[in-house]
């Protein structure tokens, strides 16, 4: 029978600490421009948003929803342009999360007064309306958008 000895290298335990405090720091970040996400959603928008979701508003879920997955790309994308030590690419993810949140607000709002899209009253109404897949389009579009240009 043959003994086998596995030896990790002797920087092994440094080098899983520092990926899983980047995992932790960059989450925590993620998790701050996507909750800051949310807010400039409903900042910019008429109507509160957590408010009109919980009443059951099909359309505000729409856009909410739609406005998530368009934040989560824009982050994602920053997160993963951030290249170099962690401090630096902390730095480099908010940043570009933080302008990347902003052009989307700026962006889907001009949209919908391109389109003429009475927002608000979308959103409050009780039924799904077909209006509302434009902005969800908007936000989504935009989002990949401003996501690619952070690259």
């Amino acid at each position: 029978m043959t003994t086998e000895v596995v030896a990790l290298a002797s920087d092994y335990w440094s080098t899983l600490g520092r990926g899983v405090s980047a995992i932790v720091l960059y989450a925590i970040l993620g998790l701050a421009l996507m909750v800051l996400g949310f807010f400039a959603i409903d900042w910019t928008t008429p109507g509160k948003l957590r408010t009109l979701v919980r009443e059951g508003r099909p359309n505000a879920a729409v856009v909410t929803a739609s406005g998530m997955v368009s934040m989560a790309l824009i982050v994602v994308l920053a997160i993963y342009a951030s290249s170099g030590k962690l401090v630096e690419g902390l730095i480099y993810s908010a940043v570009f999360g933080l302008v990347g949140i902003a052009a989307q607000v700026i962006s889907v709002r001009l949209i919908e007064l391109v389109s003429a899209i009475e927002i608000g009253d979308v959103l409050a109404r009780e039924k799904f309306t077909p209006e509302v897949l434009v902005v969800a389009a908007a936000h989504l579009a935009l989002g990949l958008v401003v996501a690619v240009a952070i690259l």
